[in-house]
């Protein structure tokens, strides 16, 4: 079986923890051996236009969540395992479990997880007696798994181990690829669902590692394949991860995937409309193993949320959110609350790895276009004094495939924008990001995150019984371009509100409020 060694714990333990790294003493708290209890009030305002006049009312809603205290024992499997990032962020791991360190021109380098949300940043916990902030790294907030405690495994339609697949990426030195390549030779993708018509042509010549049969069989398969990689490593939960090429859009289509029990009836009739990727998503749904799509083609079609909602299975995406599309939903804000308008915003990219290559098909490019344009709109549409019904800020992207650049993504983005009495302006940015070093620590939080959210369950004073939150896990959103809602939900794509949402819901599930920036013992007096 494809995995990497264990760090330290036996191969079934799971790990409980002995001591936090902070208790909360309040009376909405409480701590058992298995859980951490917790009553939250969640307070909001219900606003209404009452005889044309606009009624503010605050509200107040109960909240009782549970939380298992104890990480558990989590297989990741990638699909593209053999992918510039699955191949980078397996040598990464290594290193990180191992504490390799390796030489290039600039001196000795040390492993980390820089760029990782829940291994690299912290979060406010309070303030001290001096009045002065006191931080704590994110992933003390509650029990999580570390990534050196994962075992990794997966599928790619290429045949090479993890070692040929890390030196053809070329994106990790070579002092560091020789010291971790002994171990990486071990490990060998399964193979994987290769359906020509969704991913481009130019992709044909790494097809050597495909499963043969019906779409059927291929569903079948990959429910084996999970199973035995949870079985085989004694894993008590696994998290599937789409980090393969980019597919073209599934076409919408009544009686094919517009139902959970059509979408099945399509798979066993081979359709041509259901996506390799769906194929994966139902896979996991039915075998109880969440699943998280991190390209932007439009994986999860109707049917697929339905399914994923009646087995109550976590299904998140889309597309990984790493660069230029973080720095635009950082900025766009910015620029809308301070008063100011954007009119254009011009994004160019080009790339010269595999998924640079990739997307040089047209449909392809399409799939990405749409998770890159929709991203400012929630922004937009949240400020009616700077744009009139329907008006929007013109939006252009642009991806071109360049081989000589490598991993080594160059982004080009102008912002023009209307400012005072009629005035222009001009912000220019020109980024210079390695894509797959980027996008690896994403796929670490996705996984991190989705598995924490196994263990939240809530109550509310009208519910028997605690359930666990909608299958369309929108918490994930601010690692992803086209975060995915429950149906009916608003999108929140600024990634300040994202990040807040985030670690506001983990501080409810220790009995905390939610952060402000108020700070009121300073200004009043």
């Amino acid at each position: 079986m494809c995995t990497i060694p264990h760090r330290t714990a036996p191969a079934a333990e799971a790990t409980t923890p002995t001591t936090e790294a902070f208790r909360v003493e309040s009376d909405a708290v409480e701590y058992t051996p298995e859980h951490i209890h917790s009553r939250y009030v969640y307070r909001d305002s219900k606003v209404e236009t009452v005889n044309g006049r606009v009624k503010v009312t605050p509200t107040e809603k109960v909240y009782h969540f549970k939380t298992a205290r104890t990480v558990p024992r989590v297989g990741l499997m990638m699909v593209g395992w053999g992918g510039n990032n699955g191949s980078t962020l397996t040598a990464s791991i290594i290193a990180n479990r191992h504490n390799i360190t390796w030489r290039t021109k600039e001196g000795v380098q040390a492993p980390n997880y820089y760029g990782s949300l829940t291994q690299s940043s912290t979060l406010k916990l309070g303030t001290d007696a001096n009045g002065a902030d006191v931080n704590i790294p994110f992933n003390q907030i509650l029990p999580m798994v570390h990534p050196n405690d994962l075992v990794l495994g997966g599928w790619d339609i290429s045949k090479f181990n993890l070692a040929q697949s890390m030196e053809r990426a070329q994106v990790l030195e070579y002092d560091l690829q020789r010291q971790v390549a002994e171990e990486m030779e071990k490990l060998v993708p399964l193979p994987s669902i290769y359906y020509p018509d969704y991913i481009a042509a130019n992709q044909s010549d790494r097809a050597d590692n495909v499963l043969a049969g019906s779409k059927q069989e291929h569903l079948e398969k990959i429910r084996k394949d999970i199973r035995e990689f949870k079985a085989a490593n004694n894993l008590d939960r696994v998290i599937v991860l789409w980090t393969a090429n980019t597919e073209r859009f599934s076409a919408i289509l009544p009686g094919v995937n517009d139902t959970a029990e059509n979408l099945l009836a399509a798979v066993k009739s081979g359709h041509e409309e259901v996506a390799p990727s769906t194929v994966f998503a139902i896979a996991c749904i039915l075998e109880n193993t969440p699943f998280i799509n991190g390209s932007p083609q439009n994986t999860f079609v109707p049917g697929a949320i339905e399914l994923a909602s009646t087995h109550k299975v976590y299904i998140g995406g889309d597309d990984f959110k790493s660069g230029q599309t973080k720095m635009k939903s950082v900025l766009v804000d910015f620029l809308v609350n301070a008063g100011i308008k954007p009119l254009a915003i011009t994004s160019y990219n080009h790339l010269g790895n595999n998924d640079g290559k990739n997307l040089s098909a047209p449909q392809q490019f399409r799939s990405k276009e749409i998770s890159k344009s929709n991203v400012v709109d929630d922004m937009v549409a949240a400020n009616p004094i700077l744009y009139k019904k329907g008006e929007h800020p013109d939006h252009i992207v642009v991806i071109k495939y360049c081989p000589s650049v490598r991993d080594s993504k160059r982004a080009l983005d102008e912002y023009v924008s209307e400012i005072f009495m009629g005035g222009r302006n001009t912000i220019s940015m020109y980024n210079v990001c390695e894509d797959s070093l980027l996008a690896s620590p994403l796929i670490l939080d996705l996984t991190i995150i989705t598995e924490l959210m196994t263990r939240v369950e809530y109550k509310t004073e009208d519910m028997e019984d605690y359930a666990p939150f909608h299958s369309v896990l929108s918490v994930l959103s601010y690692m992803l371009k086209a975060p995915m809602v429950p149906p009916g939900t608003p999108v929140i794509n600024a990634l300040a509100k994202q990040r807040s949402a985030m670690e506001n819901i983990f501080r409810a599930c220790v009995g905390l409020p939610p952060q402000n920036d108020m700070m009121l013992e300073h200004r009043a007096f």
